[in-house]
């Protein structure tokens, strides 16, 4: 990953942290309550992930774009699956999210955080 992602993922995970104290039922609220995606496409609408960088980063920033809870629903994601994720969640591909996901861990627990088997 270059320096630039790096910095950019970095920036992410600061901004995320405003919600580090909002519990994960209310995020879930919220995000399935004010999320575009959850009610705006049908069954026939989503596109195919394709596995490629590219063509993702196009899908997830065209799913989530003017969505006015991006924020929490990546923090969401982030807690619930953590290094697992799949999908498209806060207007970021998968691979993004893997990438952001020791960046934003490293920042602190949060309530209700995915942990890796075995940790405590």
């Amino acid at each position: 990953m270059n320096p630039r992602d790096v910095e950019r993922l970095g920036e992410i995970a600061a901004r995320l942290d405003r919600l580090r104290n909002v519990p994960t039922d209310v995020l879930a609220a919220i995000v399935t309550r004010d999320g575009l995606c959850m009610w705006a496409f049908t069954d026939a609408d989503p596109g195919e992930l394709t596995g490629s960088d590219t063509p993702d980063r196009e899908l997830a920033a065209r799913y989530c774009a003017g969505c006015p809870v991006q924020d929490e629903c990546l923090e969401w994601e982030l807690r619930l699956h953590g290094p697992d994720t799949v999908g498209i969640w806060g207007g970021m591909p998968e691979d993004d999210r893997r990438a952001l996901y020791p960046l934003w861990r490293t920042r602190g627990g949060r309530p209700g955080e995915h942990t890796e088997e075995g940790e405590q």
